[in-house]
C-alpha cells in the first residue's frame, strides 16, 4: 500500500481548510507524504450532479455549526469568510504555479492563502487582494500571477477536477491512497490508519 496520500482540495471548502491544519501533522507521525492536489470544487459538483452546502438552507445551517464544533475541538483558527462562497480560479491556478516553483513556495503559497480565506476573511477573488497577500507572505506575487494565464496551468486545473470525478469524488477533500478513496475531513483518521497499514 502506497505511503502517500492524494487531497483533491479547493480552497473555499472549509473542510479543506480543517484538511489543511490537521493533516500534515498526522501524516508525518506515520511516516507518510501528501501530494495536494488543487481542483476546482464548483466542477466537480457540476459534473455530479451535488450541490454546495449552502444551496441547502438545513444543511448550510447545519456546516456552520460544524464547522464551530471542529475549530474548536482542534484549537484552529477560523472565521466564516464574509465573501463565502467565492471565485477560487486565480488562487487554485496559483497553488499549481507554486507547487513548479518547489516544496518552499508551495508550502508558503498554501499557508497564506488558507489564512487569508479562513483566518483573515480576506476576498481571495479579487486579484488585488491576492496579489497583496502573496507579497505579504514574501511570494513572488507578479511571477505566479502570470503563470495563472498560462494555457498548462489552466488545463492542469481542469485535468485535476476531471480526474477527482472520474476517480469518484463528488466533494472536497477527497482523499486518495492508491484506488482507496475517502472523502471529508472528518474521515482523516480513516486516511491515517490506511497509510499506517
Amino acid at each position: 500500500m502506497s505511503k502517500t496520500v492524494e487531497v483533491f482540495f479547493d480552497f473555499v471548502s472549509t473542510a479543506s481548510y480543517l484538511t489543511y491544519m490537521r493533516l500534515p501533522e498526522a501524516v508525518a507521525e506515520v511516516g507518510g507524504k501528501i501530494e495536494w492536489r488543487p481542483m476546482l470544487l464548483g466542477g466537480v459538483f457540476k459534473a455530479t450532479g451535488n450541490a454546495p452546502p449552502m444551496n441547502v438552507a438545513a444543511k448550510g445551517k447545519w456546516m456552520m455549526y460544524d464547522i464551530q464544533r471542529w475549530t474548536k475541538k482542534y484549537d484552529i483558527p477560523f472565521r466564516m469568510n464574509p465573501a463565502f462562497p467565492f471565485n477560487t480560479v486565480m488562487v487554485l491556478r496559483g497553488a499549481l504555479a507554486a507547487q513548479d516553483m518547489g516544496e518552499e513556495v508551495f508550502d508558503t503559497y498554501m499557508e497564506a492563502v488558507f489564512k487569508a480565506v479562513w483566518q483573515d476573511g480576506q476576498d481571495m477573488s479579487d486579484p488585488e487582494v491576492v496579489m497583496e497577500v502573496l507579497r505579504s507572505a514574501g511570494l513572488p506575487a507578479d511571477q505566479i500571477a502570470a503563470a495563472t494565464q498560462d494555457q498548462a496551468i489552466k488545463d492542469r486545473l481542469k485535468a485535476n477536477t476531471d480526474e477527482a470525478v472520474s476517480r469518484g469524488a463528488f466533494g472536497a477533500p477527497t482523499f486518495f491512497i492508491g484506488d482507496e478513496m475517502h472523502w471529508g475531513q472528518d474521515r482523516i483518521h480513516w486516511v491515517i490508519e490506511t497509510l499506517a497499514a
